[in-house]
């Protein structure tokens, strides 16, 4: 069968975005019959397998042609490019819980109750929402270079704002400080699966995504630990504001470097794609993509809905325990400050060590909802023990139960993401983790105010078990998603079809298969 049109692989970056590339003639002599493959007719967001039911006898052999394979490349750069992007993260992740791990402290500075502190941790979750969808529009247009500038610059200017709030009557601009930085959280957590997504092989995306979430939990894990070390518990106001001065110093210091290596350093993307499946997506023009199409396929999309509300619920409940973490630990253990930030950084670190393990699990085995599962139900079992030992009296006892609990929780977050790539592909790899994020977010928000009414009024053991019931609930949605993997099906088939390793028939539907998910092409 001949083989004329071949995609071309080798394009400068300039002419990426606007190179319209050759496409099968399969494409163009759609029988009727499968007129509804294309995107506009039908279920919008539909998968198709190597086991749906096309009516490929509708297409005669002489009618297909098959799309060559692209020529993809891994460049020894992207390693700078996600290292670089973790960076960031954890340097706009340290300025959420700088705040919240010391809360008594700056309560007493500020002379402000314990929602005032509260809310210095949850703007980040309420800033999110609003502007999410304006940033992932930016993303699809723009790109992610310009994003994570722009991430970076906020970062920096908000780092900057802090430095002249180190004074007990300037609350007030080190809240504003503090909601400039959450401006910048919305331009850099979604970005770890579009990063590795653009610049990593099948092999080690997963993985690639794991360690761009490692960025944003390690400056979580410095957010527990730096502070309270910085910034003792002493009596003395000048002194005291003096410790808060050189804590905002550091980390504007920090954000200022980050945002020069950003302008210098960050790309784009890499020249060639690093998978077939990422070639594939490449093949859309930018003319005839829409992005409230997107969002929409992406609402009507079922397992993928699911994932959102599951997602949400998890990391909800994540946020809630490290805003309320320092409140949880004082309470049973009075002056203990540095401790609830080591256990803090324990239950980060943990975490850390999860995200890992499952991303090399994932690339690995491609067991998706498998591993989310698991790891979902053993959060679920780790929130119970955390809550049943939290009143015991002994330290070491929440150490180890707050790290299982950490190891599970926190690992989740990359499982999240890359579950929702393969869901939705070829959508955009920012837009699908954008829309998890935004609900976690929104989670987060209900779950912090009510989990701190619920220790007010009642204890610590009514909060935490507050949160079990809801991560009960996100246990059970979990098993309920349709494990539909558009992404290793995309990546399997296009291979097959390079290789020449299936009947006449099969090269009709893979040479479909590349189409049905992305717009369709002007004659």
């Amino acid at each position: 069968m001949p083989q004329n049109n071949t995609l071309k692989g080798n394009h400068e970056n300039s002419d990426l975005g606007g190179e319209e590339w050759p496409r099968s003639k399969a494409a163009k002599n759609l029988a009727p019959g499968l007129a509804s493959l294309q995107w506009s007719p039908g279920p919008l967001g539909r998968a198709i397998s190597i086991g749906s039911r096309l009516d490929i006898e509708a297409l005669q052999s002489d009618q297909v042609e098959l799309v060559s394979k692209v020529e993809t490349k891994l460049y020894h750069r992207r390693w700078v490019m996600l290292f670089l992007f973790s960076a960031v993260s954890a340097s706009n992740a340290f300025m959420w819980l700088q705040y919240g791990i010391i809360s008594n402290i700056f309560m007493r500075f500020y002379n402000i109750d314990s929602l005032a502190i509260d809310w210095l941790s949850m703007i980040y979750l309420l800033t999110y929402i609003p502007l999410i969808l304006p940033v992932l529009w930016l993303l699809d247009n723009r790109g992610i270079r310009d994003v994570v500038l722009v991430g970076s610059a906020f970062n920096c200017i908000g780092a900057w704002i802090k430095i002249g709030s180190a004074s007990p009557e300037l609350f007030p601009v080190t809240f504003f400080g503090q909601f400039v930085c959450s401006v910048a959280t919305v331009f850099v957590l979604g970005i770890p699966s579009y990063l590795a997504s653009v610049w990593f092989g099948e092999k080690e995306v997963s993985t690639a995504c794991s360690i761009g979430v490692l960025g944003n939990q390690l400056g979580i894990a410095i957010g527990f630990l730096v502070p309270p070390i910085l910034v003792p518990n002493v009596d003395d106001m000048d002194e005291l504001a003096h410790h808060i001065s050189i804590m905002f110093y550091i980390t504007a210091g920090v954000a200022t470097l980050l945002f020069i290596l950003v302008v210098f350093v960050f790309q784009e993307r890499p020249k060639l794609p690093p998978t077939q499946a990422q070639a594939t997506a490449r093949t859309i023009p930018p003319e005839q993509y829409s992005y409230t199409a997107s969002i929409l396929r992406l609402l009507r999309n079922r397992p993928f809905i699911l994932l959102i509300i599951t997602y949400g619920l998890n990391v909800g409940c994540f946020y809630a325990l490290g805003t309320l973490l320092n409140r949880m630990i004082i309470d049973h253990y009075p002056g203990e400050e540095v401790n609830a930030g080591r256990i803090g950084l324990t239950i980060v670190i943990a975490g850390m060590v999860g995200s890992l393990i499952c991303g090399i699990w994932l690339d690995k085995t491609k067991t998706y909802k498998q591993t989310t599962l698991a790891v979902y139900f053993m959060s679920l079992v780790g929130m119970i023990v955390y809550a049943a030992t939290l009143s015991l009296g002994h330290l070491w006892v929440v150490f180890i139960t707050a790290g299982s609990l950490g190891f599970f929780m926190t690992g989740y977050l990359p499982l999240g993401f890359e579950f929702a790539v393969e869901l939705t592909y070829p959508e955009s790899e920012g837009t699908s983790s954008g829309l998890l994020n935004c609900s976690a977010q929104v989670f987060g928000i209900i779950f912090t105010i009510c989990q701190g009414k619920i220790i007010d009024h009642f204890g610590t053991l009514a909060g935490n078990i507050f949160l079990c019931v809801f991560l009960l609930i996100g246990t059970i949605m979990t098993g309920l998603i349709k494990a539909d993997l558009r992404r290793q099906n995309a990546n399997m088939l296009a291979k097959a079809a390079a290789e020449g390793q299936m009947s006449g028939q099969d090269y009709g539907a893979t040479a479909l298969i590349s189409q049905p998910q992305t717009p369709p092409y002007q004659a």
